[in-house]
Formats: C-alpha cells, structure tokens, sequence
C-alpha cells in the first residue's frame, strides 16, 4: 500500500503541474481551437520577422525618421477603418471569412513590399493589406478570434486557452524575429547580398506566411460561427452574462432592442465600455510611443547591433515574454484577472521607462529583459477579463470596437516619436511609454479589481449553495 501510494505521488506532481499550466485545458480543446492558435503562431512569426527590419528598411530607402512615423501611424488609422467594418460586421459575414480575407490581404501586402520600393505604394500595401509596425496585433484578427475562443469554451477553461493563444502568438514572434536576423545577416555576410534585396526575401516569406494562415481559416469548422440563441437558452447561460452586471439588473427583463450601431449594447454596460476605451487607449498610446520597430531601431543607431544579433536579443526576450504568460494564467486563478494584469504589468512598464537612460549596451539590455519578464503577463488575464465581462452576443462587435480604440490611440505614437527621433531624443518617448502605462495599471486597479472580487465571491457562494 505505501509502494502503491509513493509510485502514484510522482504521477499526481506530474498531473498537477499540467493541469497548473493549462496544458490539460489545451489537450482536450477543439480542432477549431487548436486552428485558431495555429493561426495565431504563424501569423506573430510574419509580424515579427517583418518588424525586426521595417524602420531600417524604411531608412534604407531613403525615408527620414518623421516620415517613417508618419508611415506607422497611417498604417495603424488604416487598420481602425478596416478593423471596424470587420469586426463590426464578423458574426452577420461569417469569423471564417473574416479570417480568410485578412489572411489573403496580409499575404498581398507582403507582395507588394517585396516588389516595390516606392513609399506611397508601400503605404498602401500597410493600409489596405496588413503590415504590423508594432509587432504585436492588428487587423481583424484578435477580436473575431478572441471571441470566438471564448465562444466554443467553458468559461473556467477561458483563463488557460488565452494563456496558450497568448503564448503561441509570442512564441511565433520570437522566432520570427530570430530566423528573419539570421537569415538577412546570411545573406550579406555570407552571400554579399545587399540590405534592401535581403529585406525584400523577408517580405516573400510574409506573403506565403499569409497563404498558410489561409489554409488554417479554411480549416475551421462551422462550429466557429456564432449562432444566436433563444432567450430562454440565453437566460441559463453563463457565457450571456457580463462579469459587471449587477443580479438586480440580471433578474430584470431585457428591454426591446432598439435600431443603431451600438443601440443593442444595454445601458448598464456603457460605463464599463468606456472605462475600458480610455483606460486601453491610454496604455495603446504608450505602446506606440516604444513599439517594436522603434525598440529594434533605437538598439540597431544607439549600439550599432546588425540585424543577426538584433533578432537573438529579441529572440530571447520575446521567449521570456512567452514563459512568462504561463505564470500568469496560474496567478489569475488565485487572485482574479485585473490584480494579475495590473501587478505583472507595473514592473514593466517601469523598466521600459528606463531602457534608453543609459549609455552602456549591457544595462540597456538588463532594462530590456526585466521589461520582457513580465511585459506580456496582462495579456492572457485581460482576454479573459474581457471574455467574462461581456455578453456573448456583442462580444464580438465589442472587441473590436475596443481594438478600433486601441488601434487608434496606438497610432498617434509612432509619429511622436518619429519627430522626438529626428531631434534627438529618441529615447524620451519610452521614458513617456513607461510613465503612461504606470497610470493605466493604476486606473485598472481602481475601476475593476474591487467589482472583480464582489463577482468572484458571488459565484464561489452560488457554486456552495449548489453543492448543498
């Protein structure tokens, strides 16, 4: 009995440890689930390789840091418009859809970088098609597919499937960052290529990376459409219910829906979607201030780094980044979503403020990794934050609006600090980032952690009374 007993110990730590990091969560999820990571992965990969090199390539042709600036910013206003009308209108088109034609728009974006050098084409091929100046998420994508992991899993599982998306997404810019380097340093050390053709190869590699993601979408299953529900289902499903919906106001009848853009977003939840507007466009401006593209060319002017050892530093952060996501879905399930968001974000958001203060490679990059250590630890939780707070029939058009503000807000940045660039004080604008991202975990703390908690203790006594 004892032997039977220690034999079995190992096994529990083993099963215990797995299903800590979702990993259980994810071997059970759906093929549509698994696609949608896929997607996710592949589509990072571009996003990463592509922005290692999009200021240096745009310098390299001969555009001044102002006008590289401007470039980011219409390239994200761009994304607002076209970010709007899909999510707006993805649950009515089909997410399948949705997905494919932004698959096929970023696979012709990378087309048209690759063949041409002309700034105006090129600023077309980002706006119409899909080009990241940031590295992280734009276009349609986040939303339709956030919502439409929330769609097809339990709410309990929400929290370790956005930890992995999340993680898979970071994981896919790590490496693209790292082969796109290595690769753009082969060919010139190597096979004496120039600069502006070896940044052309990566941009082909962009543009069959967005074929790839096409044949992922089209994979998908019915199963990822959203269908709407009879009111009687909707009433029993926890999925309807927004996380800050007071029981009175639950308990009452819906009132007829009226006609509009936003007409069918109840009252009671305007005053959570516009705390969220400005409290995630405050921290999308900050963004935008340090984006990737700016990180990775302030490093490459300041220290003089070619593109080999670029991609291995961020490489290496990204990957810190990625691990880190786990931690933080393992957190939230003890102490809620925000406090996670908010207490792994602050010490970011600090240590990007001081990432351009010195003047010595090694402590630059101390900044940097510090910063990459609990840089990405918000985002899974904040996924799941929004996934409970609204309801599932809006959640779609909601999300993408709180992108469109977020895509907005980001956009002013790269042109701040374009301008701050060609004056000379680069680094300034991470010094802004990094205080503005201070107030934003502060204003999430404060609107959204006590209303969190009254919930979570809410549902753990519904959970008792039931087992009684």
């Amino acid at each position: 009995m004892v032997e039977s007993t220690s034999r079995s110990r190992p096994a529990r730590v083993i099963a215990n440890a797995l299903n800590e990091l979702g990993l259980v969560t994810m071997w059970h999820s759906s093929r549509d689930v698994k696609f949608l990571c896929a997607q996710r992965f592949v589509r990072l990969f571009a996003y990463g390789g592509s922005t290692l090199i999009l200021a240096s390539y745009l310098s390299a042709i001969g555009i001044s840091d102002d006008r590289i600036g401007l470039f980011m910013t219409l390239t994200l206003i761009g994304d607002v418009v076209i970010s709007f009308f899909l999510t707006l209108f993805a649950d009515r088109m089909g997410r399948k859809a949705v997905l494919s034609l932004g698959s096929v728009l970023m696979a012709g974006s990378g087309v048209v970088f690759a063949l041409f050098g002309n700034y105006w084409i090129l600023l077309a091929a980002a706006v119409f098609g899909v080009i990241s100046p940031s590295g992280n998420e734009i276009g349609p994508f986040r939303a339709v597919e956030e919502s439409t992991l929330a769609h097809l899993t339990a709410s309990e599982k929400l929290p370790d499937v956005f930890a992995w998306y999340s993680l898979v997404g970071t994981a896919g810019t790590a490496l693209g960052q790292l082969i796109c380097g290595w690769v753009l340093t082969s060919l010139q050390s190597l096979h004496g290529w120039e600069f502006i053709p070896s940044c052309r190869i990566i941009f082909f590699v962009y543009a069959a990376v967005g074929v790839i993601k096409l044949i992922f979408a089209l994979a998908l299953s019915g199963k990822v459409e959203y269908v709407k529900e009879e009111p009687a289902q909707e009433q029993q499903n926890d999925e309807t219910r927004p996380l800050l919906r007071d029981s009175a106001q639950a308990q009452q009848t819906d009132s007829p829906k009226k006609k509009g853009l936003f007409a069918s977003i109840e009252k009671d939840l305007w005053s959570l979607v516009i705390r969220l507007f400005i409290l995630f466009g405050l921290d999308s401006f900050a963004s935008g201030l340090a984006s990737l593209s700016w990180m990775t060319y302030f490093f490459h002017r300041k220290f003089s780094l070619p593109e080999g050892e670029l991609g291995t530093i961020f490489f290496v952060t990204s990957s810190i980044s990625a691990a880190s996501m786990l931690v933080a879905s393992s957190i939230a399930k003890r102490i809620g979503n925000v406090k996670t968001m908010v207490f792994t974000h602050l010490p970011s958001a600090v240590a990007l403020s001081l990432i351009s203060v010195p003047n010595s490679l090694p402590l630059a990059l101390t900044f940097l990794v510090l910063r990459a250590c609990s840089q990405n630890m918000d985002v899974a939780p904040r996924s799941a934050f929004l996934a409970a707070a609204l309801p599932s029939d809006k959640r779609t058009a909601i999300m993408g609006a709180v992108n469109v503000v977020k895509t907005t807000s980001q956009s002013m940045g790269p042109l701040l600090t374009g301008i701050l660039a060609r004056n000379g004080m680069f680094g300034v604008s991470f010094i802004i980032a990094g205080i503005l991202k201070v107030v934003y975990d502060l204003g999430m703390l404060v609107s959204f952690a006590g209303k969190e908690a009254e919930k979570r203790k809410q549902t753990a006594q519904e959970d008792d009374d039931e087992a009684r």
